[in-house]
């Protein structure tokens, strides 16, 4: 973390679930030398800490040299591919908790969609306490990303009420042997004492799917910034890909908006 006690980071693991798009434009990741210029000038921003991206990407962004002196966090979990039959028996198909650490990341990241009348969440959790167990006895942070969902005519649609963020926020609390080394990573609520209430553990904001306004997601995210458990921002889509196209103009509101919120 910063001297200020906060993290920012880049996400950049959408793509290896085949998760291509944003609103408007379902193939606006798909152009891979795009996205690397996109990550390049987000990572340019003294305020941008780093990175949360798979193997590809993190070992793309090393030979341009975007990675001195960055936190990097490696995603675990990627083999849910958006839209699959079998999207939320969530494999680990990309770094492990074993190369996470000997590559020297400073974490690894795994998602965890809860559905309850879904049985693949089930070797899901199992998996993701394994991983939390293995990262922790290497004493490498775990990022745990929990998200419950349900089914809406055969579509999977994010929970955002209160009991629900929090109920997947005590459940991804408890996974693993020891939480010693877990953060958790949650969307900014709209109620973010009710759900941030529900842990101790230090916890980033994420972006989630970008809205229409770049500066209606930021103000949303500063609402949980204040609370005493959050660290700092994990976004991707909403940087990378805003509206306007001003990849370093949304990064850098982003930058703010996370100094006013430590400052609150």
């Amino acid at each position: 973390m910063t001297d200020q006690g906060t993290l920012f980071l880049v996400a950049a693991d959408h793509t290896a679930r085949g998760a291509m798009g944003v609103p408007g434009d379902p193939n606006a990741m798909v152009n891979r030398r795009t996205l690397l210029e996109r990550l390049l000038v987000a990572l340019a921003n003294p305020a941008v800490d780093g990175v949360l991206g798979t193997p590809d990407i993190i070992e793309e962004l090393l030979l341009l040299g975007a990675l001195h002196d960055k936190v990097v966090i490696g995603s675990m979990n990627r083999g849910g591919l958006a839209g699959a039959d079998w999207e939320i028996d969530d494999r680990f198909t990309a770094y492990s908790a074993n190369a996470v650490a000997d590559l020297g990341l400073d974490g690894g990241k795994m998602l965890l969609r809860i559905v309850d009348d879904d049985a693949g969440t089930v070797p899901t959790l199992q998996a993701c306490a394994a991983a939390v167990t293995a990262l922790a006895s290497r004493g490498v942070m775990a990022m745990v990303e929990p998200l419950p969902y349900r089914r809406v005519d055969g579509q999977l649609q994010l929970l955002k009420d209160g009991p629900s963020l929090a109920r997947a926020a005590t459940v991804a609390s408890s996974l693993g042997e020891t939480s010693a080394y877990t953060w958790l990573k949650l969307p900014a609520p709209d109620d973010p004492d009710f759900v941030l209430n529900a842990t101790t553990l230090p916890t980033v904001v994420l972006g989630g799917v970008p809205g229409p306004s770049v500066e209606d997601d930021i103000a949303s995210w500063g609402r949980s910034l204040s609370h005493p458990v959050v660290r700092g921002l994990v976004v991707g889509r909403a940087l990378l890909y805003p509206p306007d196209g001003d990849v370093a103009g949304a990064v850098e509101a982003a930058a703010n908006v996370l100094r006013e919120g430590v400052r609150a």
